[in-house]
């Protein structure tokens, strides 16, 4: 993926939600502002345009000329403070932006002569808050309506991409924002889900904990329940931690992590025949003893 920087708008009077610190709303125990710098970490320089507050990783602030002067206004002040040829322009409030989808977009704006590339909803609007463009354009269309309207503040973000040469990318749930506490109940509804809770639980103790590391959870899963039927319920967390911390202690990465639990599986696997003399092979049929002799004196 192409070198990029982020600019996020994390300012906004928030009316729909009563005038509540959205950026600082919870979805999954964390922030929204904070879920969306997760999914934008791979930029080179991360500006948030709003008051500063704390975060979960390192960014640059900036204000928007007068405050509260607008998304262009502020897109505008966050961009001058970016370098590379392309720029992330998110909003605040995305609870299932991720990684991934962030890397689409950028791919998708690379393979493209577009000015830019942003997500479309459900509905088919466009969502230019959740979209890769290219600075150099960024730069020149916003320039440009600064002369023709003598200032950015107060117009619309629609005036800038009816200038820009776009292309869309459908995905209603990457491009769900939360205006309303409807919204917001909705998000966290979502996550909660079956399909999403262990992902976004995952992602949520990983950020708390200032853990970088894929792993592949479903061999986790998978050795928690052979330790949990093999052994005893209580075995399973307390062995996934002792595979963690054996991984850790080898300052190994994902590999380590599976190696230890491969070897911690087939241990549990073992435990678990002890229970079945028959499939352990241990009954006299199968060893050929018999009871009360002992082996190769009959």
């Amino acid at each position: 993926m192409s070198a990029y920087d982020a600019v996020v708008l994390a300012g906004g009077a928030a009316k729909r939600l009563g005038g509540a610190d959205k950026p600082g709303v919870r979805v999954g125990g964390r922030s929204l502002l904070d879920r969306v710098l997760a999914a934008c970490s791979g930029a080179r320089t991360t500006v948030v345009v709003a008051a500063p507050r704390p975060t979960a990783r390192p960014v640059i602030w900036a204000a928007e000329e007068p405050r509260g002067g607008g998304p262009l206004a502020a897109l505008d002040a966050g961009l001058r403070r970016t370098g590379q040829e392309q720029v992330l322009a998110l909003s605040a409030d995305l609870p299932f932006l991720d990684a991934a989808t962030v890397e689409r977009i950028l791919s998708a704006l690379a393979e493209s002569t577009s000015d830019g590339v942003l997500l479309t909803d459900g509905d088919g609007r466009d969502q230019p808050l959740v979209a890769a463009y290219r600075s150099a354009a960024l730069r020149r269309e916003l320039g440009r309506l600064a002369d023709d309207h003598g200032a950015l503040t107060g117009l619309p973000l629609r005036h800038l991409t009816a200038r820009l040469k776009l292309v869309r990318l459908a995905d209603d749930v990457a491009s769900f924002d939360c205006d309303t506490w409807q919204d917001i109940a909705t998000a966290r509804a979502r996550i909660r889900e079956h399909g999403h809770v262990l992902d976004q639980w995952i992602s949520a103790v990983k950020e708390e904990l200032g853990i970088d590391l894929d792993v592949d959870t479903g061999v986790l899963l998978d050795l928690a329940r052979d330790a949990a039927h093999g052994v005893a319920r209580p075995a399973a967390p307390l062995t996934t931690f002792l595979v963690g911390y054996a991984a850790a202690r080898a300052e190994g990465g994902p590999e380590a992590v599976a190696a230890a639990a491969n070897r911690a599986a087939a241990l549990a696997g073992r435990w678990a025949q002890e229970q079945d003399p028959a499939a352990s092979g241990d009954t006299p049929a199968a060893t050929g003893d018999t009871p009360g002799t002992a082996p190769g004196t009959e």
